[in-house]
């Protein structure tokens, strides 16, 4: 929820250690806070978020960015390719409600460190699989989307709760650049590492490394209790009971929540359940152009005669390095694009967030169309329309979560969040990649096996998501309706 400024103190509350002493919550007095910057340990603190959202996210683009090589290393099909990143997906969304419920109530720093060295050490033994055990393949990034899933549920909530809404706004722009930014490194560091080797295996052997980096920061820069900052409007979950206080000092009212109620509540927020459907067409959208977007402009050099069939174990990876460096350019400058539109947008339009949401996925969807029409004669142009597109669905991406941390309370929004990455998953980029590639498949099937139809197939396979992009908006523009009165009762 947004602070009220007309509030002259603030209630300190510290974030105790939880389990056998949840219950003894100290009462703190009222006191007068100066609104001054942040102190130089929250930056200090939000540099190593914003570094294990980094690598957090090139562990989760390897694989689209070496997809030729595994699927011709373990002989899958479009559709049982589609199947490794929808595992991926699929423990990942499953792993998150289970965790923002452990962050809403349990220290997080702890929680983000065993994550980091969970995800790190599957990733690095991942490296080490052959030909005959593929599944164990499968399994390993399953297990790796339930490490990550520790830290996108919290992290986010941290930053909240270090920085004020001006300062909030901007933290979140950053952390989110990340995301992009990490994907398109994600999609360098694969197709580099597979071209420098000759073995793709070597893809996996980097992260690692990084993310021990990541556990030590963590461990030296990260406070072990991060303070809830809260207001006198604002709730402090601990162990299901909820001290808010009371206008006059030492008076304080108590109220126990469960985990069910707290979903139900969401539930009643329309503005929260539209930008949730909104954001889950736009993961269904990068999710389905994240892993399969290389594999089909390699299609498309194939049938205009740019590049020869790749026919040997390692396979150019020239479009997954363009492709990268496309997803990193784009979504930094969609990120601050999206900011600062919203900065300025909401002091003319209080519904300023939703319908930037709402005009930058309508935009995307004309120009993956366009992309997806000009692929087989004009290479180039959809290169260029792909960017586009790609530079429209990133503007979202820090509004989306600004918009839920200012009309959902703060003791309810490490749940609010694993919602929405539950709902958003499930949804969308869990059944993207996978329903691309058996819609692929099925239509291969029905026609001569040849590079045309290998093409063709993946062309029309992507005309779906366009379609899902249009909903998209739709649902921004509902959220729109909704958005004032949600973001008051959060205040109240």
């Amino acid at each position: 929820a947004r602070e009220n400024t007309g509030l002259h103190s603030q209630l300190h509350l510290e974030e105790q250690n939880y389990g056998a002493t949840a219950a003894r919550v100290r009462q703190c007095p009222f006191v007068s806070v100066s609104r001054s910057s942040p102190a130089k340990r929250h930056y200090l603190t939000a540099a190593v978020l914003c570094y294990v959202n980094l690598i957090n996210f090139m562990d989760w683009f390897l694989v689209p960015g070496i997809l030729l090589d595994i699927q011709k290393y373990f002989e899958l099909s479009d559709g049982d390719t589609g199947l490794l990143q929808t595992v991926f997906i699929l423990c990942y969304m499953l792993a998150a409600p289970i965790f923002g419920y452990l962050g809403d109530r349990y220290n997080r720093k702890i929680i983000l460190g065993a994550g980091i060295f969970f995800w790190s050490g599957v990733t690095l033994g991942s490296s080490f699989t052959s030909e005959l055990h593929y599944w164990i393949f499968f399994l390993s990034r399953g297990l790796v989307g339930i490490g990550t899933a520790s830290y996108s549920t919290i992290a986010p909530t941290i930053i909240a709760d270090l920085f004020e809404e001006g300062k909030r706004t901007t933290m979140l722009s950053i952390f989110y650049i990340f995301i992009p930014v990490g994907s398109g490194l994600g999609y360098v560091l694969a197709a580099g590492m597979a071209a420098a080797t000759g073995d793709w295996h070597w893809a996996f052997r980097i992260t690692p490394c990084m993310g021990g980096v990541a556990l030590v920061l963590l461990i030296l820069l990260v406070p072990h209790r991060i303070q809830r900052r809260t207001a006198a409007h604002r709730a402090l979950s601990i162990s299901g009971t909820i001290r808010v206080a009371a206008e006059k000092p030492g008076v304080q009212r108590t109220a126990k929540t469960t985990w069910c109620q707290d979903v139900l509540s969401l539930a009643k927020n329309w503005s929260f359940v539209w930008s949730s459907l909104g954001l889950t067409a736009m993961a269904f959208v990068t999710g389905a152009l994240g892993l399969w977007v290389p594999l089909f402009l390699y299609r498309a050099q194939v049938i205009q005669g740019i590049v020869p069939p790749c026919l040997q174990e390692s396979c150019s990876s020239s479009n997954s390095l363009i492709f990268g460096g496309i997803t990193i350019g784009t979504g930094i400058l969609g990120v601050i694009a999206g900011a600062e539109a919203a900065r300025r947008l909401r002091k003319i339009n209080n519904k300023a967030d939703p319908l930037i949401c709402a005009a930058s996925m309508f935009t995307s969807a004309v120009c993956l169309y366009i992309a997806l029409m000009v692929a087989q004669t004009n290479i180039l142009s959809t290169f260029i329309f792909i960017a586009f597109g790609e530079l429209f669905l990133s503007v979202n991406w820090a509004v989306v979560t600004d918009i839920l941390l200012y009309v959902v309370t703060p003791r309810r929004q490490s749940t609010a969040i694993a919602l929405q990455i539950l709902v958003s998953h499930l949804l969308g980029d869990a059944g993207s990649p996978y329903l691309i590639g058996i819609i692929s498949n099925a239509i291969q099937a029905k026609n001569a096996r040849s590079f045309q139809w290998s093409f063709w197939s993946m062309q029309y396979s992507f005309i779906l998501c366009t379609f899902v992009g249009v909903f998209g908006g739709g649902f921004f523009l509902l959220t729109s309706f909704y958005i004032e009165e949600d973001r008051k009762e959060a205040e109240r």
